[in-house]
């Protein structure tokens, strides 16, 4: 045994064990104090960062796709616009514009029609109700006493998986938004500290920071790698900042759309396994979504659809008008702005929910002339 390996037998100072030359312990005191160094050096590093990365949305932005889940940079860009007194549109890949470029959006053209740049596009890819409604409880804290409108996109209603009712697992978008424990959701199952994790993210801001430097500098998503350390794994003798500048940028830029479905006309027709509301657990949160926003003192406005009726057998077509309906009785009993469209022409759809780009061009039109923030209940 070496000389000056002190064992913990062989050594008492003053009733304290040394458990080796070199040791070092710390007092519940001292704990304190080294803990609360490191919030401030966490402090300090996310303030210089935001510095280096400077948000410059510009015009008719949106999230990169890739970004979709970076709810740090959401909570960011929310606290820009809402500063500048923007009205926010708010919903899933119907209201960023899964077929169109950024500047054909739904935002776009109520910008464009209505003669001012009032309108900021803050839909994100696969955000159905339950996920918006974790989504500004916990990221949109700034979007307050503001004009907001709320899309409802009925696809989230379509059948049990949808609605996240099925008992089979499935993945399905932005599970870290969605209840954790209660209420419990049958499809989802991420282990005990996966869920635990989220809760934490939640609750500490540089968790969400660095969820948003792992997406924004290291994801790769052909090789599977979600963040730093994955990266190293991949990329072992490179400098992992040697890029960084431009990694920073990116957030700023745009994504590929998805080419439209071959042609126009549906080639049949569907009987979806549309959900009753009363049970629905997506109407659950969307009225949820809708009290919360108010809670907060934002004018709202909804706009349910408008779904592709052309695609539904007579049968779904019925029960989905009885949805609207429901829907619409809702919303007039609870004194909230909403306008539901009728269907737009067949050719203006790219599949059974998105317009294409005349079709938001139509559909902006139709929402400022029936009543965008008009009367209570105005349809």
């Amino acid at each position: 045994m070496p000389v000056n390996n002190i064992t913990r037998d062989e050594n008492k100072a003053g009733g304290a064990i040394v458990f080796s030359s070199n040791g070092m312990r710390l007092n519940f005191r001292e704990w304190l104090i080294a803990l609360g160094v490191l919030v401030v050096l966490i402090y300090i590093l996310v303030f210089v960062w935001g510095k280096v990365e400077k948000f410059e949305a510009g015009e008719d932005y949106r999230f990169v796709y890739k970004l979709s889940e970076d709810y740090w940079l959401f909570e960011r860009y929310c606290e820009l616009v809402c500063a500048e007194g923007k009205s926010l549109v708010i919903g899933d890949s119907v209201v960023w514009g899964q077929y169109v470029e950024k500047g054909e959006t739904l935002s776009h053209y109520l910008n464009e029609l209505s003669g001012e740049e009032r309108f900021v596009n803050l839909g994100l890819d696969g955000l159905h109700p339950v996920a918006m409604f974790g989504l500004l409880k916990y990221y949109g804290g700034d979007i307050s006493g503001r004009d907001v409108l709320v899309h409802l996109n009925p696809l989230w209603l379509s059948s049990d998986k949808y609605d996240l009712r099925s008992e089979k697992e499935f993945s399905f978008n932005h599970p870290r938004l969605v209840p954790q424990f209660f209420p419990a959701i049958a499809s989802y199952r991420a282990g005990l500290f996966s869920r635990i994790g989220v809760i934490i993210e939640r609750n500490l801001f540089f968790l969400g920071w660095v969820k948003h430097v792992n997406l924004l500098c290291f994801a790769d998503d052909e090789r599977g790698v979600t963040d730093f350390c994955g990266w190293l794994v991949e990329h072992p003798y490179e400098n992992p900042f040697s890029d960084i500048g431009s990694k920073l940028r990116s957030w700023s830029g745009d994504s590929p759309v998805r080419e439209r479905e071959a042609g126009t006309k549906a080639e049949r027709r569907y009987d979806l396994p549309w959900v009753y509301l009363e049970r629905s657990l997506q109407w659950h949160y969307f009225k949820r979504v809708i009290e919360l926003l108010r809670q907060r003192g934002n004018r709202v406005f909804v706009v349910v659809g408008p779904f592709n009726e052309h695609i539904l057998e007579p049968e779904s077509l019925a029960e989905y008008n009885e949805i609207k309906r429901i829907i619409g009785g809702w919303l007039v009993e609870n004194k909230v702005d909403f306008y539901i469209p009728s269907a737009l022409a067949e050719e203006y759809y790219a599949d059974a929910s998105h317009p294409d780009v005349e079709g938001y061009a139509l559909l902006a039109g139709q929402i400022l002339e029936n009543g965008l923030w008009g009367q209570p209940g105005g349809n």
